[in-house]
């Protein structure tokens, strides 16, 4: 299949080369020009812009980092598309912007379908994410077989802005119970336990938590994580932040009280305003412990 992939970020990178491997024809379009160095060497055609790369396209992926960003380019690219073309949004996003260009691009005569992921760049990689998927049935029918090239678990979330609930309400567990991880980690420690054993124990106990058992935040213990590699690579604390303020926004739309939420939000927030917001959001165990990560 023709696919055009535009941004070709940490994420988008490792995706638009699984598309390619998967045998789909990828034209690929970035900004930055290491980005599309790296898509053309693992086997994707470079476009020299949005509208070169989705000319005659099947379908379209985005990866963008705002809404802004996505509702510009779509808005862009309906004009000129073929009839019935298939637009997959990965981005994450606010809930309102996906409904809204869903509906742009249905009035147009396309399909859109908001894809969200989890599982972070190494899964984005190895072709292991999860993608959470708002939008007619329909038009999932029709994006499931290109994400399936990319993700290990295609999930149908509801109509359009599904996919993107679903990822802010799942990252917004993340960054609370990744906060209460290293909180809990930190205690441990200061309270003389052996960091390892404390592992042990809360892994087979009712502490256990992603966080914890295939993402812990202290280096030397668990699977290896980005706490292992100084906190590099992972998802930046910025980016979770960022997903954070989306709930926030879509908690106050509906009128939901989320105090946890909004308590790591302003963790983060401080952890950012720090310098941390490079660093994997793990790293929040320095905030936590009063000590920041170099």
């Amino acid at each position: 299949m023709d696919i055009a992939f535009i941004g070709l970020g940490n994420m988008g990178g490792g995706m638009a080369l699984n598309l390619a491997r998967a045998g789909h024809d990828v034209r690929a379009f970035d900004l930055a020009p290491a980005a599309l160095a790296r898509a053309e060497a693992g086997g994707c055609r470079i476009a020299s812009s949005a509208a070169a790369a989705a000319d005659g396209a099947a379908a379209i992926v985005t990866m963008l980092p705002a809404g802004g960003a996505v509702a510009s380019t779509v808005r862009a690219l309906l004009p000129a598309l073929a009839p019935d073309t298939l637009l997959i949004d990965c981005s994450t996003i606010d809930v309102a912007t996906a409904r809204a260009v869903a509906a742009e691009a249905g009035a147009a005569g396309h399909v859109l379908v908001d894809a969200p992921v989890s599982g972070g760049i190494a899964a984005a990689q190895a072709g292991t994410l999860t993608f959470m998927v708002g939008g007619e049935a329909a038009g999932f029918a029709r994006a499931a077989p290109i994400l399936r090239a990319m993700g290990k678990a295609v999930i149908h979330a509801g109509e359009a802005g599904a996919g993107q609930a679903a990822k802010i309400c799942n990252n917004m567990i993340l960054g609370a119970t990744m906060i209460a991880t290293c909180e809990a980690l930190a205690l441990a420690v200061r309270l003389g336990l052996d960091p390892a054993t404390f592992y042990e124990i809360a892994s087979k106990a009712s502490g256990q938590s992603w966080s914890l058992t295939a993402y812990c935040p202290l280096p030397g213990v668990g699977p290896e994580s980005p706490a292992d590699r100084g906190y590099e690579g992972g998802f930046a604390a910025a980016l979770m932040l960022k997903d954070l303020k989306l709930a926030l926004a879509a908690a106050q739309g509906v009128d939901a009280a989320v105090p946890m939420g909004a308590a790591a939000a302003a963790l983060y927030q401080s952890f950012t305003n720090a310098g941390g917001g490079g660093k994997d959001f793990s790293a929040i165990l320095g905030l936590l412990d009063g000590r920041l990560p170099g």
